[in-house]
């Protein structure tokens, strides 16, 4: 997937190539809207706009980076442009939709105290400012590098380790409140 070229981009397969990147990255592409907008139904509705943008942004793809780095890139783009928009500034989501599963193995008592870990570190990292969730979820979530966030993120990798230590202190203050 990653070997495309620009010349395959611009073949008549753009359907294929669209279809191909969506199996591949679609669920990543989501759980990182998700992260932006904390709402499961606009991260979808969002994803969705992300691969029609995708779709009609193929030629553009260069190859100087990996297909994966710059469909984040455009994922990034559209979530922050999103969230600058009036339509986030004045409507409010009236439901979050947390999905968790546990092990059919576990005993109810630990199901719920795995839940409620999960629950409390999932508001943790929500709770962070938009530029230390980012490079949360790309660096635990998505065990990307720091030189594949930092380029993702289009900052220095000085400055994504910092917001990697700053985002860890944040939570770890919030924990222990």
């Amino acid at each position: 997937m990653e070997e495309m070229s620009a010349a395959m981009m611009e073949a008549e397969e753009k359907e294929i190539l669209i279809d191909d990147l969506m199996n591949h990255y679609g669920q990543d592409v989501l759980k990182l809207v998700y992260s932006y907008v904390r709402n499961k139904e606009l991260a979808e509705d969002l994803t969705q706009d992300i691969f029609v943008k995708c779709y009609k942004s193929l030629h553009t793809y260069k190859g100087k980076s990996a297909l994966r780095t710059w469909l984040w890139r455009i994922a990034i783009n559209h979530c922050k442009d999103y969230m600058k928009s009036w339509y986030y500034k004045n409507v409010w989501a009236t439901e979050e939709d947390y999905v968790f599963s546990g092990t059919p193995k576990e005993t109810v008592e630990q199901e719920v105290i795995k839940q409620d870990e999960d629950e409390r570190l999932l508001s943790a990292v929500m709770d962070l400012p938009i530029v230390y969730r980012e490079v949360i979820f790309l660096f635990y979530y998505e065990e990307r590098s720091i030189k594949e966030i930092a380029e993702v993120v289009q900052v220095k990798q000085n400055t994504v380790k910092t917001r990697l230590r700053r985002a860890k202190e944040l939570m770890k203050q919030g924990w222990e409140e």
